[in-house]
């Protein structure tokens, strides 16, 4: 829509409230509301002003003012607000520099976008993330100076068979046996529908819904695959309708990677594909049905995936689902249709349009816009770079000897070991300005400080058991 068909779509709908989404440096959506009477097709030039100062990564105090503008394609009504209220995203503008805000995720994704362009390769990078995500029935954790603690609940959790619930009615899914039962071992079927519903009502093309592998509560809905800025959008409404469809219901939703000991944690894999003037450029006569620029791409990702893992997988909780050894795509080898490669190639589909990659590393944890950029820089650098991938592994990695798992590069084992690799490689982001060095620089200072070092420093109940009487 132009401003003016905002305006009249506002209106339609009747709209008293106007409510601004942005994206913070982390990857959570922030807002700020106005009454209808403060916005009009001026808006769209003039902007809303906020502290930037407040915002996790972002502007010292002496420089804290900040523009949102908003952009006119993301006008839809937030079906969550009891008041009719017209929502959009914003981009981030700095009023000294007159320029796109460097820190700001949604403007790197933008420039990712026109970097693509700018090289001639293609006009359309393609994504379709798969969030996994956990729906608990009770949550609560603290952490002082003398405890700490974590508890989750479900009521389908396997660890409840044995509670007193008046009457305990059982059908509760084994640990790692989750994947696809019907109710009423699936208690959650009609909640994850109504969870589709509203998805449908912001404009998400859904493609499927059901339970995952994990007991007490995991979940996954399909989205429709689409252009990168759009699907990163689609990420945070994505996240936005399910934990308030969930909040509603009297249950609360995580997209933590590693929530449970003992059952599988929850990812985000990638599919990806590049297309130039209607044509997927990713489908040809190679290896699974790829093209050659498909296999670069490859290439790209596989050579710069632990610095990657700083961006798709970025909390420390992230390192408690990527572990050698379990069923986790750490191992940086590609193959057609093997799941237990970190980039797979899927076959479901003889259509060249559907042909694309499937990067399996990334987990919900990450900001959809940052991570989306830089699995492209990294592809990228690997079509312009002709990075040769190496050959296919059509074996089980996770049954293959310590020998035939030397010369297969991994994962990081933690966020400081990621981090430190996006320190020493991080030129493939810098092309095009798409990331600049302050963003590079601030996102290592920032989870460091604000993550890593705590983390560290804190005793956890685990290490009582194990040392306490020594």
């Amino acid at each position: 829509m132009t401003p003016q068909e905002v305006v009249s779509f506002a209106k339609e709908n009747g709209a008293l409230m106007v409510d601004y989404k942005f994206m913070d440096f982390v990857g959570i959506w922030q807002h700020v509301s106005v009454p209808i009477s403060e916005f009009g097709e001026d808006t769209f030039e003039e902007g809303q002003g906020f502290d930037g100062s407040s915002i996790r990564g972002w502007q010292p105090i002496h420089a804290s003012d900040m523009i949102l503008l908003p952009d006119p394609a993301t006008a839809k009504m937030d079906p969550f607000i009891a008041v009719p209220t017209l929502s959009l995203i914003c981009n981030v503008f700095d009023p000294i520099t007159k320029e796109d805000y460097t820190r700001d995720p949604r403007n790197i994704a933008r420039k990712a976008e026109a970097y693509l362009k700018s090289t001639g390769l293609g006009d359309t990078a393609f994504f379709g993330p798969e969030a996994e995500f956990f729906i608990f029935d009770d949550v609560r954790y603290d952490s002082t100076s003398n405890q700490s603690f974590y508890m989750v609940d479900s009521v389908e959790g396997a660890w409840n068979t044995g509670r007193e619930e008046f009457p305990n009615l059982g059908y509760k899914p084994r640990h790692k046996e989750g994947y696809f039962p019907v109710s009423p071992t699936d208690s959650q079927n009609d909640l994850r529908n109504e969870m589709v519903m509203e998805l449908q009502k912001v404009g998400i093309r859904v493609e499927c819904q059901h339970h995952e592998v994990a007991s007490g509560g995991q979940a996954e809905i399909d989205m429709r695959f689409s252009s990168l800025v759009d699907m990163a959008d689609q990420l945070q409404w994505f996240k936005y309708v399910i934990k308030n469809v969930a909040y509603r219901n009297g249950k609360t939703v995580t997209f933590m990677p590693k929530p449970l000991y003992g059952d599988n944690g929850s990812g985000m894999h990638c599919h990806m594909s590049i297309w130039k003037d209607g044509q997927n450029l990713f489908a040809g006569d190679k290896y699974g049905g790829l093209s050659q620029m498909a296999l670069w791409y490859i290439g790209g990702i596989i050579k710069h995936a632990k610095a990657l893992c700083a961006l798709t997988n970025p909390t420390t909780n992230s390192y408690k689902r990527l572990v050698p050894g379990f069923e986790a795509p750490v191992n940086m080898a590609y193959s057609s249709r093997n799941r237990s490669a970190s980039i797979r190639i899927p076959m479901m589909s003889t259509n060249p349009k559907a042909k694309r990659i499937e990067y399996r590393t990334p987990d919900p944890s990450c900001n959809g816009y940052l991570a989306f950029a830089a699995m492209l820089m990294a592809g990228l650098d690997g079509i312009e770079n002709k990075i040769d991938p190496g050959q296919p592994l059509d074996k089980d990695i996770y049954g293959l000897s310590p020998e035939e798992l030397k010369n297969i590069p991994s994962a990081p084992g933690s966020l400081e070991e990621a981090l430190k690799a996006l320190e020493a490689d991080h030129e493939f982001l810098l092309k095009g300005d798409v990331f600049t060095p302050d963003v590079v620089e601030k996102w290592i200072e920032y989870k460091m400080e604000a993550e890593v070092n705590p983390v560290r420093m804190r005793p956890v109940p685990l290490e009582f058991a194990l040392y306490y009487d020594i």
